[in-house]
């Protein structure tokens, strides 16, 4: 397989298809595996939030090359006495990594569950993108995600994915 043309995003689905991580793309990339054209600079993932699945997460972003833009241990985000100050001390709601080869890419993490993953993950959408199973999160808790950040563009992109919704339904109507 030729890897010069991959995505940055390929080699990281890849290992933690490979580990066993279990997570879910969510943000940008996922609106835009629905059917919703956006711009996205960054990957935006929840996980499960056990001790075990962290290890390993982290020992995937290890194995990459990739390090926290804390001025942290990458291993500091497995204590969730760590995760919990962030959130509360500088209001952090996500972790961010970078790759010293790829640094304008990022990959952020969400600090906890902000939905449970539990909840999550009985309705996870499977894309295939060659050989590589994603996991991305359904429009329902999305949308969700995106009304909680009530940010201007989670608005926009609240309607975007309203507004997909409606055009599915139409079509399997006609159909």
């Amino acid at each position: 397989m030729k890897r010069g043309n991959r995505l940055f995003s390929e080699e990281i689905f890849e290992k933690f298809n490979k580990e066993g991580v279990k997570y879910v793309i969510v943000g940008g990339v996922a609106l835009v595996l629905h059917g919703v054209v956006r711009l996205t600079a960054d990957l935006d993932l929840m996980l499960e939030m056990s001790e075990e699945n962290l290890k390993r997460f982290i020992s995937c972003m290890k194995a990459l090359g990739y390090k926290p833009k804390a001025p942290v241990k990458a291993e500091d985000f497995i204590n969730h006495a760590n995760r919990k100050k962030w959130k509360e001390e500088k209001g952090m709601m996500v972790f961010s990594f970078y790759s010293l080869k790829r640094p304008w890419q990022l990959l952020d993490v969400f600090v906890d569950e902000p939905i449970s993953f539990r909840e999550v993950e009985k309705e996870i959408v499977w894309f295939r993108a060659k050989e590589l199973k994603l996991p991305v999160i359904s429009i329902r808790h999305l949308k969700i995600l995106k009304k909680m950040a009530a940010r201007p563009q989670d608005l926009a992109d609240i309607e975007a994915l309203e507004e997909l919704e409606k055009l599915r339904e139409n079509e399997n109507k006609g159909n």
